[in-house]
């Protein structure tokens, strides 16, 4: 579709599982310069929608209940759609990334991620769209092309506290959202993913100030209660 200066970018989502779904479209909605267009759960959805909703970028979950994103995707090349495509997959099968990129990919987000690292590539996204747009549709340089393609296939990652690191925040963030409404406090995790309590409580107070858990107190024993933290559930978005 056409762009038009100033209108946001429209997004849909493609998840088979609800509850990340929810949460992928409330991550997208939180960024400013892009909107949700709709929300599908199979691949006959994400076709129908296609067909009748004006988007621009494709959040796309590979693992769907009638087909893989990739038969998808092909099936859209096929039929003159050229939308722009997210790939979101827990997969880390680099021949699946390789064909991805064939077919139009133009990131792959491993699953699970936070909102930041969402986020910073919907910038550059949008980076990379703006400065394409803004040259008119030619390139005045090879230095032109290459600060376009920067912004799209070199997204920074997002800065952690010091002391903290990825993998174990990916854990932490598993075990959270895999226990669902009760959520764990900071001994649970730790034994859930083999560190110490304050190691754990760290990187749950991260997700916290990240706006990706919610943290309430929890009364049992006398003394001090203990705080329980719960995935950020995106009927309550922040803010």
């Amino acid at each position: 579709m056409s762009e038009v200066p100033g209108r946001p970018l429209q997004v849909l989502v493609v998840e088979d599982d609800p509850v990340a779904a929810d949460a992928h479209a409330l991550y997208v909605s939180r960024v400013a310069g892009f909107a949700v267009a709709g929300v599908a759960h199979t691949r006959a959805e994400a076709g129908r929608a296609l067909d009748r909703l004006p988007v621009d970028l494709i959040l796309l979950d590979l693992y769907l209940p009638d087909g893989h994103g990739l038969a998808l995707l092909r099936a859209l090349r096929a039929a003159g759609h050229s939308t722009d495509v997210f790939a979101v997959t827990s997969a880390r099968d680099l021949t699946v990334v390789r064909e991805g990129v064939s077919l139009g990919v133009v990131q792959h987000v491993l699953k699970p991620f936070t909102f930041a690292t969402l986020r910073d590539r919907l910038r550059r996204y949008a980076e990379f769209r703006e400065t394409t747009r803004a040259a008119g549709g030619e390139a005045g340089s090879q230095a032109e092309v290459d600060r376009a393609l920067s912004a799209l296939r070199a997204p920074q990652p997002a800065t952690l506290p010091k002391g903290l690191s990825a993998p174990t925040l990916e854990r932490v963030t598993v075990a959270l959202r895999e226990a669902g409404p009760d959520g764990l406090t900071a001994s649970a995790a730790a034994g859930r993913i083999g560190v110490n309590r304050i190691t754990a409580r760290r990187y749950l107070e991260h997700l916290v100030t990240a706006g990706q858990a919610e943290r309430r107190p929890q009364y049992g024993q006398v003394g001090r209660p203990e705080y329980c933290y719960r995935w950020h559930s995106p009927a309550h978005p922040e803010g």
